[in-house]
């Protein structure tokens, strides 16, 4: 059923006159006859008697005008739905208990006036099909790394660069330290079974284990953080790196401590990734909001892959 017929129906039978409707909707008198008449061969039946004063509805009319009401709000309603400005914002956050999911918290607080749709995607891949397709406004990523170049259309900046510590149990060979270097790490097994091939973190430590001679072990199944928690706590041969962001709570018997890692400090540069032509009126406060801390790059006594450098 075409809706501008529907919306000329309405029109006509509140103003009465179909020269008065034509002026409403800014059309002619024969293109508002046209649609009526379209409109009664669609239903079959006559929607309007021509009468010296005007045009009177008939039963059908008077049958149809209520429904016909109706179906131009659900079609504003649905319109509305998919507006942007009209619906919230949406972003990928990767993980909850990660950096991406702080960042967000720290706008809504800034913001609250602002409706959020905050999401978990996996892979970069799938969060750069959804935001081409519309169905998310942005993601955090590390952008650059080999195999996952950013599509023309899609455009990313650099907001945060989250420091790594090391996260060992209280009968780890290096619990006591203050701090640790890379180099003092070498021979140390760091396990972390959350390391998916082919994801962008997966390169991230790859280059970091080439350039710094580390052992990474993602062997395992990946029951989740508690359970890695659980592990490293028992283990005295395992230790773990964890983002400074991430928000983990373990239970006061598990001893564990958080290193800062020096000598250079490794850094996760987190990216927000965004199609440029999004029309959401609430994403350049986003991105403006997380400009106001995105760090310097490549700060003095940090360290990150050279595929991110430019993220």
């Amino acid at each position: 059923m075409d809706l501008d017929a529907v919306r000329t129906f309405v029109s006509a039978a509140d103003a009465g006159r179909f020269q008065e409707a034509a002026a409403e909707l800014g059309v002619t008198q024969q293109a508002v006859s046209k649609r009526i008449a379209a409109l009664e061969r669609d239903l079959a039946v006559r929607l309007f008697t021509r009468t010296p004063r005007g045009a009177e509805l008939t039963i059908d009319g008077q049958a149809f005008l209520p429904h016909a009401r109706e179906l131009l709000r659900v079609a504003q309603r649905a319109a509305a739905s998919v507006q942007a400005g009209r619906r919230p914002l949406r972003v990928d956050v990767i993980t909850s208990r990660g950096a991406g999911s702080g960042l967000m918290r720290a706008f809504h607080q800034a913001h609250p006036d602002i409706e959020l749709d905050v999401v978990t995607l996996f892979e970069i891949d799938a969060a750069v099909a959804a935001i081409r397709s519309g169905t998310i406004d942005a993601s955090f990523r590390a952008v650059g790394a080999p195999g996952h170049p950013l599509p023309e259309d899609i455009v990313s900046a650099r907001v945060a660069d989250e420091t790594l510590h090391l996260l060992t149990g209280p009968k780890h060979a290096l619990a006591g330290a203050r701090s640790v270097t890379l180099d003092q790490l070498v021979g140390h097994r760091i396990w972390m079974p959350g390391i998916a091939p082919g994801t962008e973190w997966a390169a991230y430590y790859d280059d970091l284990v080439a350039e710094f001679g580390l052992t990474i072990e993602a062997t395992g199944p990946n029951f989740g953080s508690d359970a890695l928690l659980d592990t490293v706590a028992d283990t005295p041969a395992l230790a773990t790196f964890m983002g400074e962001h991430a928000r983990l709570v373990w239970p006061t018997a598990h001893g564990l401590r958080r290193i800062p890692v020096t000598g250079p400090t490794p850094v996760y540069p987190h990216s927000l990734v965004w199609h440029r032509d999004n029309p959401h009126p609430a994403l350049p406060v986003l991105r403006a909001h997380l400009a106001t801390a995105a760090p310097a790059p490549n700060a003095p006594g940090t360290w990150i892959p050279q595929w991110a450098g430019r993220g």
